[in-house]
């Protein structure tokens, strides 16, 4: 038998978004898995196995986790998937290996709750008003003052945010955040309308060890036109200037949420009066962020929380000096996928091509926002890195112009 440490991954997700995650925690230790299904792709990092019907069921998580631990101890537990935080956090409590209590992941998740924690403890973030219909959104715009935010209460990825710039454009706003509470759930199924933040939007990547928190990289967002504000690209450079300004903030916000254990995202956007928070999830950054960190920093963040979930205290000391820039494809219409492909021998010939990954198959239908989410809008991913931003981004351009994603209709064009 291993000598390895065991930790329990719940959710390990898709391999095109997360096979990393997992790949990196098997580097370091025995990996068992609770998923819906078979094992497919994490197979070659899976020493265990169990099944549930319902990620939401804690009693069934449980069930799950204790047929493993009968086999063999359970060292730690953990999930990168957000919508199963509060659950997996559950599971941990149950288990006597939280790092984090479930109270402060459920005020992460809660974004009404979160603002909250951030208003009492003096935390610069934005002002919000719960919403249950229509007119309570009307009265929360008006008080606030337009332009504003709109967003479903608990759901992440950007799904169903978007901004209202007058009070005409409410009621479609309200309807568009509402849907996303439908199709997509979470702890809070209420909407929030906020008040709109102007500038430049970044996310602070954050290590959380015992009540102390680390800013240990901050990454650019690139962001699709409004009202909506789909995630096009990231950009994050080991040396960036910005981490000293916003990582006292990132804790602060980390603090205020009372999260203390774990890796946390903690999105933000430079206002001309400073950096202001919006929200903090407590798990690894998506969009291949994660894996951004470590090609940038040399940290690996799924490792660091495999260490913190097993009460080992991680070296959080950077071990690389790189820039790395992530473009996620999209197609220039709705329709049909008829093309998607990167010329061949481009990446491997590159060699600082990471990708790209292939979210949909060719045949599959495209739905771009705002009628779509970045569940079925997005065709890929791929990213870039070097020792300069400059040159990642000018590599990132290069990759670009030699990718092909089309749709079927009129006016269908090559991105």
């Amino acid at each position: 038998m291993s000598v390895r440490p065991l930790v329990l991954v719940v959710a390990p997700g898709d391999e095109e978004y997360r096979g990393y995650c997992l790949e990196q925690v098997a580097d370091a230790y025995d990996v068992a898995v609770i998923t819906i299904g078979p094992l497919t792709w994490e197979t070659p990092y899976v020493v265990d196995h169990e099944t549930v019907s319902d990620f939401g069921d804690v009693d069934g998580l449980i069930t799950a986790a204790e047929a493993i631990a009968g086999r063999r101890p359970i060292a730690g537990v953990l999930t990168w998937n957000e919508s199963h935080l509060t659950a997996v956090a559950r599971l941990a409590e149950h288990l006597a290996l939280a790092v984090t209590s479930v109270e402060s992941v459920l005020t992460c998740r809660d974004k009404a709750a979160g603002r909250a924690a951030f208003a009492r403890h003096g935390v610069p973030s934005a002002r919000s008003i719960t919403a249950t219909s229509l007119d309570e959104a009307l009265a929360a715009a008006d008080e606030i003052g337009f332009p504003v935010v709109v967003k479903p209460g608990a759901v992440g990825g950007s799904i169903g945010v978007i901004k209202a710039e007058k009070r005409e454009d409410l009621a479609a706003a309200y309807a568009f955040a509402a849907r996303g509470v439908q199709l997509h759930g979470g702890d809070n199924a209420s909407v929030l309308v906020e008040e709109y933040l102007d500038g430049e939007e970044v996310s602070v990547e954050c290590v959380t060890v015992q009540g102390v928190t680390t800013a240990v990289a901050v990454t650019r967002k690139e962001l699709g036109p409004e009202p909506l504000f789909e995630e096009v690209g990231h950009t994050l450079t080991a040396d960036d200037p910005l981490l000293e300004t916003v990582a006292p903030i990132a804790a602060a916000a980390v603090k205020a949420t009372g999260v203390s254990g774990g890796i946390q995202h903690v999105e933000m956007r430079l206002t001309a009066t400073g950096p202001r928070v919006i929200e903090v999830n407590g798990r690894i950054g998506g969009d291949w962020i994660g894996w951004a960190v470590g090609r940038a920093t040399g940290l690996s963040l799924p490792r660091i929380a495999a260490d913190i979930a097993t009460g080992t205290t991680p070296d959080l000391t950077p071990t690389r000096g790189q820039s790395v820039a992530i473009k996620v494809l999209y197609t220039p219409q709705s329709g049909a996928l008829t093309k998607r492909s990167i010329v061949p021998g481009f990446a491997e010939t590159a060699g600082w091509v990471h990708g790209p990954a292939w979210l949909m198959n060719v045949g599959e239908q495209v739905l771009l926002p705002p009628d779509g989410d970045l569940d079925s809008s997005r065709v890929g991913l791929f990213a870039t890195y070097a020792d300069t931003l400059e040159l990642a981004v000018a590599r990132r351009t290069a990759t670009a112009n030699h990718i092909t994603v089309t749709t079927s209709g009129p006016g269908a064009e090559d991105q």
